[in-house]
């Protein structure tokens, strides 16, 4: 796997401040994609156990929520086959920090068997997020109010509630325009 960015101190991609790997490698080529260059699976720089070794290392500090995975994909078979490994060290050293993931693919298309995104890892992988950003951006459901979202489609899956109750539960959002709590 390959990776196009690291980010330490992000506010924009999730709850709190957070370190962000963007993987390389994406097959939905989404309509006005805001990161095209990393639709190739070798832009940017090899993911090494050094890679690994320093988000460790920047996950440390107190300060710091979580971690989150964007791209590219990184529900791209090959990337989960890298990132659930990754991902166990992170729990392991870091059980009370947060994982959360960006994907154009659906929870749906996740799950089901014969799809392209589905692989020996992927419920491994959606195990250990707490929360799922899912779907394709579509520029024509570009809404610059949603919280982490680019395009209305887009839904903040609470994976561990939704794995729990085996259906998917969403986080409430804060609707920016009026202020008030809105289910999406």
């Amino acid at each position: 796997m390959y990776y196009g960015e690291i980010k330490n101190c992000d506010i924009a991609n999730g709850e709190g401040v957070r370190v962000t790997l963007f993987v390389s490698g994406c097959t939905n080529h989404c309509k006005n994609c805001f990161q095209p260059q990393t639709w190739d699976f070798c832009y940017g720089q090899p993911f090494t156990a050094e890679t690994e070794q320093y988000l460790l290392e920047l996950l440390a500090p107190p300060y710091i929520q979580g971690l989150t995975l964007l791209g590219g994909e990184p529900f791209e078979p090959e990337n989960q086959r890298t990132l659930v490994p990754f991902l166990r060290r992170v729990k392991a050293a870091y059980p009370r920090k947060t994982i959360w993931a960006f994907s154009g693919f659906t929870l749906e298309e996740m799950q089901r068997e014969g799809s392209h995104p589905r692989c020996e890892v992927t419920d491994e992988l959606l195990s250990m997020l707490d929360v799922l950003v899912d779907g394709r951006f579509v520029e024509e459901l570009k809404d610059i109010s949603l919280r982490f979202r680019g395009s209305s489609n887009q839904r903040l899956i609470d994976m561990k509630k939704t794995l729990a109750a085996g259906k998917i539960v969403l986080l409430p959002d804060l609707d920016r325009k009026s202020g008030r709590q809105t289910q999406t």
